[in-house]
């Protein structure tokens, strides 16, 4: 046995499906070039040695709308996400409700395990971050408090169908978590999203919750962040307030991370398993699998081994259209994070 490691979620497109993607492709081209894309992201991981494998979100238009597509009583004019180089991201604006998934991710896990012989884990968007689609001034004859019931239901619903499923792990991506806080830095936007969040986990069992973690991270997309420059150690007293067995922490572009680490290890949930990110998918750079070890041997000064694993610090393309990173670069990122995992695990002792 080696320390668990697994990836985030998303590695980047190939190119053909890209461009099959951006024209009006005939009916049923662009699912078959999708599962094509599925296989062939499977089929790498698990010859690069990964002992858990995800679909690399080829299907999904990102990681935070997947649930949206065809759904009516959208604009487009919805929050914006600024990132530091000056691009931003919107969300759309939700016009009328009933709120309802269109798109569960229950669909993407079983794509992938059709094709897999290790493991699958399946990333979810939180539904914290959904919660910032209704508008400020309301919509007639749908009140929040109706939206955010809904709301709830579905992604207790996106959740659960992976777990039955049979998905190694759900995970909640909310990065919106760090970037609530340079919003907000009272705290009073991260304290509702936390709140919110543990009121879908709640309705799940221990046992369930044992397979249900928790990605944060300060954005990635463009090779650039949202909210890198919040101090992470506000944020982790927090998150490890949200009732889930695992947390997958940003790492590995931090500046200080003993710093990080220390606020971890006294925050860190009982029972609960810390995977952190000791790989930076927005470094173009391709770490060695020695830098890789350096970093968990750091993890390892602060925290317990046996409740330590490794992962990304984000996914590659949480947003399809980002090419800032190739599918190359991103394979040999992980590559690095497989090799460099095996090296700690034995200077460890495990």
């Amino acid at each position: 046995m080696s320390l668990p490691t697994e990836p985030i979620g998303s590695i980047p497109r190939p190119p053909a499906l890209l461009t099959l993607a951006a024209s009006e492709p005939a009916e049923g081209a662009l699912a078959e070039a999708q599962e094509q894309a599925v296989r062939d992201t499977v089929r790498r991981l698990q010859e690069l040695g990964s002992p858990v494998v995800t679909d690399g979100e080829q299907a999904k238009p990102s990681f935070a709308t997947y649930p949206l597509a065809g759904l009516d009583g959208l604009a487009p004019d919805g929050v914006v996400i600024p990132f530091a180089d000056g691009h931003q991201r919107q969300l759309p604006r939700l016009t009328a409700g009933p709120f309802r998934y269109q798109i569960h991710a229950e669909r993407y896990l079983r794509a992938a395990q059709r094709h897999a012989s290790v493991p699958v884990k399946q990333a979810v968007i939180a539904p914290s971050a959904l919660s910032l689609l209704y508008p400020p001034e309301g919509i007639d004859g749908y009140p929040r408090e109706a939206f955010l019931a809904d709301l709830a239901d579905q992604a207790e619903a996106d959740i659960r169908g992976c777990l039955e499923a049979g998905a190694h792990v759900v995970q909640l991506d909310f990065t919106e978590g760090r970037l609530s806080l340079k919003l907000d830095p009272s705290g009073g936007v991260l304290d509702d999203f936390v709140a919110f969040n543990n009121s879908v986990l709640e309705r799940f069992t221990d046992a369930e919750r044992a397979r249900i973690g928790v990605h944060t991270c300060p954005g990635g997309d463009q090779d650039s962040t949202h909210s890198l420059d919040v101090d992470y150690t506000v944020l982790l007293p927090e998150l490890f307030r949200l009732k889930a067995g695992n947390f997958y922490l940003q790492l590995a572009s931090e500046a200080d991370p003993h710093k990080v680490l220390a606020v971890a290890a006294q925050h860190l949930p009982a029972d609960a398993r810390i995977f952190v990110g000791v790989i930076d998918p927005v470094d173009p750079r391709v770490e060695t699998a020695e830098e890789v070890r350096d970093r968990v041997l750091t993890a390892a000064s602060h925290l317990p081994a046996d409740r330590l694993g490794t992962c990304d610090d984000c996914g590659f393309a949480p947003f399809a259209d980002d090419t800032s990173t190739s599918r190359e670069t991103a394979f040999a990122k992980i590559r690095a994070r497989l090799e460099g995992t095996e090296l700690a695990s034995a200077e460890l002792g495990i």
